[in-house]
């Protein structure tokens, strides 16, 4: 089987965890021993989160000149080849000699005209104190929101990706038998201008919905989306609170769910089941294997199985189902 499987950012970097070197070896370390149990005997291709990362580097460029800071695609250009190394190291010491993996940096590109723009939602760095996200947001213009926890974390732009630029580069590597690492943060985000030209933008793609496209391109057999949490939940934190197996697109439709977190994950997990008719599985990175067999997590699929005939990247965010998740264009 080809699987797509994100990584999230808990995957590199527990919370409250310090965000340092050591840290993110570790938790790389052991999210490739789950990686290497399913590339002994399926393609994958590995995407990842890079929230805390960008928002560290981001800090850093800020410390240096706070009136010139790096833009966000430059900045998750240097997240996604340092997280891709750390990965790419830590599974091929987990994997027989021989076996082999590239890390790609991804451009995705996204629509200008699309309204994150005029909503920031994506949490990216650090989680502040009341008095600390203040301070920030007064220093750096940052728009912040509150967590669950109590804390305050910043949100940027969080565009829905519509084509992945390198998909042929992709296609090539796992023909060559390579694991590939790619899509890393949801991608570098451009877009193009009124010249036609690609450009940075300043926003930070969500991961799962770039993981569903980057599927969706591939034939993936299935997409996982693997988190710090065992399966989706009703009524998540509340004593009524319940585990939802395995379940269909339409049974999702009415959960209330956190935009920040597993919002995003059923809404990317329900586009994949719903255009392709395979398999979307949502829950922990020590139970990869056990979603793919029936015996853990949150699984998706489709009431009606459908084919789906050569599609093309440049039309695959209509499937992906772009016009359901944030209205049509």
């Amino acid at each position: 089987m080809r699987l797509v499987v994100a990584l999230g950012g808990n995957a590199l970097l527990q919370r409250g965890e310090p965000m340092t070197a050591e840290a993110q070896h570790t938790n790389v370390r052991i999210a490739a021993t789950a990686l290497a149990d399913l590339a002994r005997d399926h393609q994958i291709v590995v995407a990842h989160g890079n929230g805390p990362q960008v928002g560290l580097l981001a800090l850093h460029g800020a410390a240096y000149d706070p009136a010139k800071p790096w833009p966000l695609d430059v900045l998750g250009a240097e997240t996604e080849g340092m997280i891709g190394y750390l990965i790419e190291q830590e599974l091929m010491n987990a994997l027989p000699e021989g076996s082999q993996c590239a890390t790609l940096l991804s451009r995705v590109e996204v629509d200008p005209r699309d309204p994150a723009f005029e909503n920031p939602s994506k949490p990216i760095g650090p989680v502040y104190t009341k008095a600390e996200a203040q301070q920030a947001a007064k220093d750096h213009g940052w728009t912040m929101i509150a967590e669950a926890t109590g804390g305050q974390r910043r949100v940027v732009a969080s565009p829905l990706p519509i084509r992945i630029v390198g998909l042929d580069a992709i296609k090539v590597l796992l023909g060559a038998g390579h694991i590939v690492i790619c899509a890393g943060g949801g991608g570098i985000p451009v877009m193009r201008n009124a010249d036609g030209e690609m450009m940075g933008v300043e926003a930070v793609i969500d991961k799962d919905r770039t993981s569903a496209l980057l599927a969706l391109g591939l034939d993936a057999d299935a997409l996982l989306l693997l988190t710090d949490v065992p399966a989706v939940y009703r009524d998540f934190g509340a004593p009524s609170q319940s585990a939802i197996g395995t379940t269909t697109p339409a049974k999702l439709e009415n959960l209330d769910l956190p935009p920040g977190s597993m919002g995003p994950k059923v809404a990317a997990a329900v586009a994949f089941a719903t255009a392709s008719g395979k398999l979307a599985g949502i829950g922990q990175l020590t139970d990869a294997r056990a979603i793919i067999e029936g015996r853990a997590g949150t699984r998706i699929l489709d009431e009606m199985p459908k084919t789906r005939q050569g599609a093309t990247d440049e039309t695959l965010a209509g499937q992906q189902g772009v016009s359901a998740v944030r209205g049509k264009r």
